[in-house]
């Protein structure tokens, strides 16, 4: 039957292999909480540890990468797409104040190349270690005829737990709040379709063109992992104002920064983003000048040099900044809410070189 399903284009033998040489990892993303190893059909997780929580709410989340993914397929670089999985999902629970407890992945590929498959349950491992939460377990799938021999995708869930009255979200929002922004490592997980097509389709550059603006080659940049903000921003809202003047946070993911900080925007109040505070990192630059793009459309695409978002009281931004930079993230303040009704947010003014 083995012989069977490989002809079939199947292989147990390399899934087995998989599984041996992604332990370590494994292993290594754990927490106490945490019961038995890799193997089992369910992972565990030990609830009790809930018992210390007055009111505990349970968060999850679930999310890919993307097209990114044909980025470090074409590159043959697989050890740094794991962060930009659990980025996307750890980062989405923090802004409601949520720890991210444990996480479970999913690849699917056209076939199992064991070194391929434990270099990216690799980078998984180490972003949850980074993230503070556990590996429990995933799944590796082969796909024959529905994905190309080289071709994957990868695929994830995480659930967190946050006190039920240190939830936060735009119950908090408050006229006055300041909008503290954090600095992106670059196009993190999001934008790639427009990417790939205006540098790599329509301009014709290889992943391997030195770019002087970027200081490094295209592939390099376009692979630069995801910036995990989960420990930084669960320290903020525990630290500034004593856990009570941290009000909201924002994820900027697809749509870019004005609709992802909308999302948690009360409907009597709108906010106002200054974008003469920074300037975007050089990529950003590239695709908007090499592609043509209006500005409009990049801003609604890609973060624009700006990962995450919180919303702080005012007496308390510098605090919020300062503790940033000591998990170092930069953070600037970018903006601030007001008492205008709609629960817009505008950008205003322009990028300095820009």
């Amino acid at each position: 039957m083995t012989d069977a399903y490989a002809a079939a284009g199947v292989s147990i033998e390399a899934g087995d292999k998989a599984v041996e040489l992604m332990k370590t990892w494994v292993e290594k993303a754990s927490r106490p909480e945490v019961i038995g190893g890799i193997g089992g059909f369910a992972g565990l997780f030990d609830a009790s540890a809930l018992k210390a929580y007055d009111r505990p709410l349970l968060a999850t989340s679930a999310d890919g990468v993307g097209t990114k993914v044909a980025v470090a397929q074409a590159m043959d670089k697989h050890d740094t797409i794991g962060f930009d999985l659990v980025g996307m999902l750890v980062d989405d629970l923090v802004v409601c104040g949520a720890e991210p407890l444990f996480l479970t992945d999913y690849i699917a590929t056209g076939r199992v190349v064991p070194e391929r498959i434990a270099a990216i349950v690799k980078g998984i491992a180490e972003a949850c270690v980074e993230a503070g939460c556990a590996l429990i377990g995933g799944e590796t799938a082969e796909h024959p005829g529905l994905l190309d021999p080289d071709e994957y995708d990868v695929a994830g869930s995480t659930t967190g737990v946050v006190e039920a009255d240190r939830l936060l979200g735009p119950g908090r929002v408050r006229p006055g709040d300041v909008v503290v922004a954090m600095e992106s490592s670059g196009l993190h997980s999001n934008g790639y379709s427009l990417v790939r097509h205006v540098l790599l389709k329509t301009a014709g550059w290889a992943l391997d063109r030195d770019v002087p603006e970027l200081g490094r080659t295209l592939g390099e940049e376009l692979l630069e992992p995801t910036r995990i903000y989960a420990k930084a921003c669960l320290d903020l809202a525990d630290r500034v104002g004593h856990g009570s003047a941290t009000h909201a946070m924002s994820h900027v993911t697809g749509g870019g920064l004005a609709a992802n900080l909308a999302r948690v925007m009360p409907a009597e109040l709108s906010a106002t983003i200054d974008r003469a505070t920074w300037t975007p990192a050089p990529v950003f630059d590239l695709v908007r000048q090499v592609g043509d793009v209006p500005l409009e459309d990049l801003e609604k695409t890609l973060n624009c040099g700006v990962g995450m978002v919180a919303l702080v009281a005012p007496d308390d931004a510098d605090e919020a900044v300062r503790v940033l930079a000591e998990r170092d993230v930069r953070a600037w303040v970018a903006g601030e809410v007001t008492a205008t009704p709609g629960g817009d947010v505008a950008l205003v003014g322009s990028h300095p070189g820009w």
